[in-house]
């Protein structure tokens, strides 16, 4: 990259000669006489002979000979005299031999060929503006002629490479350099304190339709727009980028000013006819232009091998797509393959003991928040060693596997069962009852028992050993999920010393909690739906799982119902924080609620009975009118107000 203030402060930066400087202050001057633009040009015998040379030119067709400034200057006016006098002195200054002396002629011949396409457009729809339009398309390119004079190594360097790979000029520029001429030759001519619309055609020449186009409602969009055309009329004629030039051309000169395919050709062989006779004034030789004809023919052929490059690389681009899409699929399900067999026994296809034990963090966590119970079953094979010895490890494997297909079928989609290890298997069951996790634990012991398990032709007698235990954990027993853990294996192991093929279970509920639980258990509605015989224990356990989310803390249910006012709440929540029992513990030894509401806002606050009865109605299992009666009625037994709106919301946390 190069500091753009290594060009500003090159002693070789372009500078205008007095003359010329003198005859920019006058053109900005509305008083301005021709006697004073006359006397200037005198001033440089040489400059007075290449304005009379050019009014006397048949670039500008005069028809009678010039023989004096005089006549000259108000023959071609006071702003062609002053373009032409800036652009004489500007080609003195630049033209010269040596290793850049091509590069010089490249530049001043395709800056002629712009400021003869921008004068052409502005003689077909602005005359009156044929001076500016010229001086813009003449200068348009200065920022070349700027990084040719001050860095001209960094510089032919860019030429090269954009020549070599047919890149745009300017993106070579931007990426080689960090600036493009575009920018440079803006600054330049705010330095010469030129017009501000001139300076800002420049900055503007090299960009595309769409931006141009947000200029359109500007004074001086016209000049903007003949710019970006001269400048793709230089490329079209002067670089190797002749297709890309004319796809430009062909996209400006639609948008901006409504010119057909055979308006364009026209006007090129217009611009072609012009440059000659203006070559002429500056001694450039542009012979090696080119016939129009085959300028176009060499234009067109470019955008058909674009047009083809483009659809080989779309397609490619296509394929490549596909080829990453299907690889991406592919690695998406090697990863979701790799987490299953992280995550599961490779022969039972369960949980193995990782996702067991983070399933009981996060139940646990759940459970301290909520005050539901929480059980943990082990279950051991009985002499899986002998089953080994006597019958092969195959056999031993295929026992495991028809182990794992049990126990899938006795636990509930809420269970989490994992193979711990070896022989041994573990349930985390979610909210059992005490009675319940004892008939869960005998009854996997007899389906067990009752399972013909098998390794090819022969059966295998399979028996197994389960210990549980089964709790309600406070609000600060954060060790609980390792005590039930140590507390079922050790039941385990009571089973196994008590002769195997039992269940032995224990309860580490405490006596208020246990009451609590019976309590909130006969009063929960799905309990009381079941009791009714409106529905079953599987119907009302597929809606209790849609009903499954966040819940209302107690407090704002016991507010609802009127158990509790807002400022008894708060005083339970006070008192809850400085001595750690549970909401509902405190509001009992406080005497504000008893053991049979408290019971039924905790039966309300595991079981929303409103979300429950919607449950049944969107599954079919209940019509509409049977099921609001229903409901009607569970709350007329239960709240204190009959019909009670119980429970409209849910909230987040528990108290």
């Amino acid at each position: 990259m190069i500091d753009p203030k290594r060009i500003w402060t090159s002693s070789q930066l372009p500078s205008l000669p007095t003359v010329a400087v003198r005859l920019l202050e006058l053109s900005r001057d509305t008083d301005t006489l021709i006697r004073d633009v006359v006397d200037i040009i005198k001033s440089d015998p040489a400059l007075s002979a290449k304005i009379l040379k050019a009014a006397n030119s048949t670039y500008f067709g005069v028809r009678c000979e010039v023989k004096s400034l005089e006549r000259a200057v108000p023959l071609l006016g006071t702003t062609v005299t002053t373009s032409l006098a800036l652009s004489f002195s500007l080609v003195d200054a630049t033209m010269q031999r040596g290793p850049l002396a091509e590069h010089y002629r490249q530049y001043w011949k395709q800056s002629l060929v712009q400021a003869t396409a921008a004068e052409s457009l502005a003689l077909c729809i602005a005359p009156a503006m044929a001076p500016e339009f010229f001086l813009a398309g003449l200068l348009q390119d200065i920022g070349r002629l700027a990084m040719l004079k001050t860095i001209p190594q960094e510089y032919t360097a860019v030429l090269i490479t954009a020549d070599r790979e047919g890149a745009p000029l300017t993106d070579v520029e931007s990426s080689q350099l960090g600036f493009d001429h575009a920018y440079i030759g803006g600054q330049l001519l705010e330095h010469w304190k030129l017009p501000p619309e001139l300076i800002e055609a420049v900055r503007h020449h090299h960009d595309e339709v769409d931006a141009l186009w947000t200029y359109r409602e500007s004074a001086d969009f016209s000049l903007y727009a003949a710019s970006a055309l001269a400048a793709s009329v230089g490329e079209y004629f002067c670089t190797a980028r002749k297709g890309y030039a004319l796809d430009r051309l062909r996209r400006i000169t639609e948008r901006c000013f409504q010119f057909d395919e055979s308006r364009l050709e026209a006007f090129l062989e217009e611009v072609a006819e012009r440059i000659g006779h203006l070559a002429e004034l500056f001694n450039v030789d542009v012979t090696d232009l080119g016939d129009p004809a085959e300028i176009m023919t060499q234009a067109n052929e470019q955008l058909a091998q674009l047009a083809l490059r483009e659809h080989v690389a779309s397609t490619q681009a296509t394929l490549k797509h596909q080829v990453l899409e299907q690889q991406r699929q592919e690695l998406e399900v090697r990863n979701r393959e790799l987490e299953r067999q992280a995550l599961h026994d490779p022969l039972t296809q369960l949980y193995n003991r990782r996702p067991f034990e983070e399933a009981l963090q996060r139940e646990v966590h759940r459970c301290l928040r909520t005050a539901t119970p929480l059980g943990v079953l082990f279950l051991d094979i009985d002499h899986f060693k002998s089953i080994n010895d006597t019958h092969g490890h195959a056999a031993g494997d295929a026992v495991l596997r028809q182990m794992g297909d049990v126990l899938r079928k006795s636990v509930r989609a809420s269970d989490v069962l994992a193979r711990y290890g070896g022989e041994e298997f573990v349930i985390l069951v979610n909210q059992p009852t005490e009675r319940g996790f004892e008939k869960l634990a005998e009854r996997i012991r007899q389906q067990v028992q009752e399972t013909q398990f098998s390794h090819g032709n022969k059966t295998v007698p399979v028996t197994a050993s389960i210990g549980g235990a089964l709790s309600i954990p406070g609000r600060e027993d954060h060790l609980i999920g390792e005590v039930l853990l140590s507390t079922a294996d050790a039941c385990l192991y009571e089973a196994k010393r008590a002769g195997r093929n039992r269940a032995i279970v224990r309860s580490l509920v405490r006596d208020d909690d246990r009451r609590l639980m019976e309590l909130q258990s006969a009063r929960r509605f799905s309990r009381w739906l079941v009791a009714q015989r409106m529905v079953d224990v599987p119907t009302v356990s597929r809606a209790l799982l849609a009903t499954s989310g966040t819940t209302a803390r107690v407090g704002e249910i016991a507010i609802q119902q009127g158990d509790l006012t807002s400022e008894q709440v708060e005083a339970i929540l006070a008192e809850q924080a400085q001595c750690g029992e549970r909401f509902g513990m405190v509001a009992l030894r406080l005497g504000w609620l008893s053991w049979e509401r408290l019971a039924l806002l905790l039966a309300w606050q595991q079981e929303n009975p409103k979300q429950l009865a919607a449950a049944l109605i969107q599954q079919g299992s209940l019509n509409p009118t049977v099921a609001l009666a229903a409901l009607e009625r569970y709350l007329q037994i239960h709240s204190h107000a009959a019909a009670s709106p119980v429970l409209a919301g849910s909230g987040t946390t528990h108290a």
